[in-house]
């Protein structure tokens, strides 16, 4: 299994330094390459300590500069916010800059906070993302690009300046959209889904909402590849089990402050919201992977054998969890847990065959 690693680079405590996120954020680049994972993914969001990362491809254009082997990703470029031309050469460069070890992640946003500043309507937002897609395509692609859209024209345009690989990197897409995974088949792209604190559950949920979609639009529901991300901890401490479950409701309690209009937002940090119905810290615990390597290994197994899936992304320092304790997961993930995955994955497919 091809496994990543998501930094989504939030700031839960205000005496946090935007330095240290940065630096710990790089050494865990470091321990994953280290360990043998496929690639380093990065988030963009705006204006709050949910993530200090607005730019993606700014900070897998500064790891792929301190690296040699694991791949840079983006999760997500919210495209919907962009100059599809911009942003077309941008992935461009740091492809160039990687010596071709760019993966390019899109999604169409859903956080109400970030549209408002930046002025665009979250309604178009699926409108806009099909059109930049098409700008972004043609410009990696063709090198040229010509459009009249609803949402932006380009004049007769040539680009000098190409992605090493060809004919552009790797696209993955974070959406269960009809529209958008009917775009992505014909751009052989790989659709990207997170358990969020649902876990295991919450992937099958996604799935399923992918493959509907999918035949709605004449596909068969395996159309498209599947990359998956849960949250990972290991520890064989019950205590930091479950501080790590708190780190993840205290997530979802931000997400859900985030996903509305109106969200309150003091000075940079927001006020987060309790979930509908929100369940027992006992059962964030349960539904999200956390436990010793073993359990770790057998959880993660288990996905693999449900969903099939082409990439296994781990988020590892989440919910303002201690760098250390964050560094050391990911350590005992990569000489313990990782084996044992590839040992178990292994049975599974002589038994199958």
């Amino acid at each position: 299994m091809k496994f990543g690693l998501f930094s989504l680079m939030p700031v839960r405590d205000q005496s946090t330094s935007n330095s240290k996120v940065l630096h710990d954020t790089f050494d865990m680049v470091d321990l994953a390459e280290q360990a043998g994972f496929e690639t380093a993914w990065f988030s963009e969001h705006h204006f709050s300590n949910y993530s200090i990362s607005p730019s993606p491809i700014l900070m897998a254009s500064h790891v792929a500069a301190r690296t040699k082997k694991i791949k840079v990703g983006t999760a997500v470029i919210i495209l919907p916010l962009y100059n599809p031309m911009r942003v077309a050469q941008e992935i461009a460069m740091l492809d160039l800059q990687s010596e071709g070890r760019a993966v390019i992640g899109f999604g169409g946003g859903y956080q109400h906070y970030e549209f408002e500043r930046f002025g665009v309507p979250i309604a178009d937002k699926t409108e806009r993302f099909l059109e930049y897609w098409d700008v972004v395509e043609d410009a990696l692609r063709k090198q040229h690009v010509d459009y009249r859209g609803k949402y932006i024209e380009v004049p007769d345009t040539h680009f000098l300046l190409a992605p090493a690989q060809k004919p552009f990197p790797p696209f993955f897409v974070a959406t269960t959209h009809p529209d958008i995974l009917d775009r992505a088949v014909k751009s052989g792209a790989t659709v990207f889904t997170s358990g969020t604190w649902l876990g295991t559950e919450g992937l099958l949920n996604n799935r399923k909402k992918i493959q509907d979609a999918l035949v709605s639009k004449g596909h068969a529901p395996d159309a498209l590849p599947l990359a998956v991300q849960q949250y990972i901890h290991v520890t064989d401490s019950k205590a930091e089990a479950r501080e790590a479950a708190e780190g993840v409701r205290y997530t979802a309690r931000v997400l859900a402050a985030l996903g509305q209009s109106g969200a309150t937002v003091t000075n940079g940090f927001i006020q987060p919201k309790q979930l509908v119905n929100e369940p027992s810290l006992e059962t964030f615990e349960k539904n999200i992977i956390i436990g010793d390597a073993e359990y770790v290994a057998e959880r993660i197994s288990k996905d693999i054998e449900l969903l099939n899936p082409v990439h296994y992304s781990c988020y590892f320092h989440f919910g303002g969890m201690e760098s250390g304790r964050a560094k050391r997961s990911l350590e005992k993930f990569g000489s313990h847990a990782m084996p044992l995955i590839e040992k178990y994955t292994k049975k599974d497919l002589k038994m199958s065959a």
